[in-house]
C-alpha cells in the first residue's frame, strides 16, 4: 500500500508498492530484522537513489567509529538542517548507543562533555560552515585528540551521509511518528 500523508510530498513504499527494482531491496533491509523506515520508503520511488544510499550507510557501519560517534554527528547535522524527522530517530537509536539526554541534547549542537569528541565535532561543524577547507588547526587538534586520518575521512562521510538523509527528509515532509517524537530531547 503507497501512503500518502497531509504532509509528505512523496509516496512512502513498502516492497508492495515500489518500483520494481527497489522492492528487493526493500525486502532485504526486512530479512536482515529491521524496519522500512519513512525515509527508505521514500528513496525507494527512485532505485538508484535507494542503492546509493543503502550502499553508503551500509559500508559505513562497517566503518572504525564507535557508534555513538556515530549517532552524535547524525544529530548534530539533523539539527543543523533542522530535521525534525532524523532527529527523533536519532535521539531514539542514540540512547540505545548509550548516549544520555545530556550528552544527545549537547550533541545537537555540535558539543560533547568528551574532549576528544568536542575536538571532532569541532571540525566537522567548521567543515558543513567553511567557505572552502576548514580551518587547519582544528584539523590538527582533532589529530591531537586521538582521531586517525581514517577515522577522520569516515566522519567526514557520516556529515555527507546525515546531509543526504535530511534533505531527502526535508523535500519529503516526512511526519514524525508519535512514539519517536516522545524520545525527542529539547535543544540547549
Amino acid at each position: 500500500m503507497t501512503v500518502k500523508t497531509e504532509v509528505s510530498r512523496f509516496h512512502i513504499h513498502d516492497e508492495l508498492t515500489a518500483p520494481d527494482e527497489s522492492a528487493p531491496i526493500l525486502k532485504s533491509i526486512q530479512v536482515g530484522g529491521r524496519a522500512v523506515n519513512k525515509l527508505v520508503g521514500v528513496l525507494a520511488g527512485s532505485p538508484a537513489v535507494l542503492r546509493a544510499y543503502t550502499r553508503m550507510r551500509a559500508e559505513l557501519q562497517k566503518g572504525v567509529l564507535p557508534q555513538a560517534t556515530r549517532q552524535r554527528i547524525a544529530l548534530a547535522v539533523a539539527e543543523r538542517r533542522g530535521d525534525g524527522y532524523s532527529i527523533a530517530r536519532y535521539a531514539k537509536t542514540a540512547r540505545s548507543a548509550g548516549l544520555g539526554l545530556d550528552e544527545i541534547t549537547a550533541a545537537r549542537s555540535f558539543a560533547s562533555a568528551d574532549p576528544r569528541e568536542q575536538a571532532l565535532l569541532t571540525y566537522l561543524e567548521a567543515s558543513l560552515e567553511a567557505d572552502g577547507a576548514p580551518p587547519i588547526h582544528l584539523h590538527e587538534e582533532a589529530r591531537e585528540m586521538g582521531w586517525e586520518d581514517e577515522e577522520i575521512l569516515e566522519a567526514l562521510a557520516h556529515v555527507a551521509l546525515g546531509e543526504f538523509q535530511s534533505l531527502m527528509a526535508a523535500a519529503a515532509a516526512l511526519p514524525m511518528d508519535q512514539a519517536t517524537a516522545k524520545v525527542l530531547p529539547d535543544a540547549a
